[in-house]
């Protein structure tokens, strides 16, 4: 089972000087992403644990359009194991004109994530 959420990274993202997006909106993403997996799969919100490995391997800037996918990939009684990745898609182009874009023919992987969510047993309805 997987879900995907994409969205652009807004002014009010960028943290850090040059419009750089702080690491932890990437968390963020997965955390909504988690959240959406969790009620397909069991109807319920459930709650975040912990992440087993998170590792941020390109910069994410203001005006970046931004693809966050999460799947499930193991299940225990309460506990959901997850995989994460999110990818910057589409790039704004100010080098052409202030409104210019590109659509990434091949997609950069900005952020990769594990880690493991949990359903109580007397919330879980499917």
């Amino acid at each position: 089972m997987k879900s995907t959420i994409r969205l652009r990274m807004g002014s009010n993202d960028a943290h850090y000087g040059g419009d750089l997006v702080d690491g932890a909106k990437m968390l963020k993403l997965f955390g909504d992403v988690a959240t959406e997996l969790l009620i397909k799969n069991d109807g319920d919100e459930g709650l975040f644990k912990a992440y087993d490995n998170i590792e941020f391997l390109a910069p994410v800037y203001a005006g970046d359009y931004i693809e966050a996918v999460g799947e499930i990939v193991g299940f225990g009684n309460t506990s959901r194991q997850m995989v994460f990745e999110a990818r910057k898609v589409i790039v704004p182009r100010g080098d052409i004109n202030e409104s210019a874009a590109e659509f990434l023919a091949k997609p950069i992987v900005v952020c990769k994530a594990s880690g493991t969510c949990v359903v109580p047993k007397d919330k879980q309805r499917l």
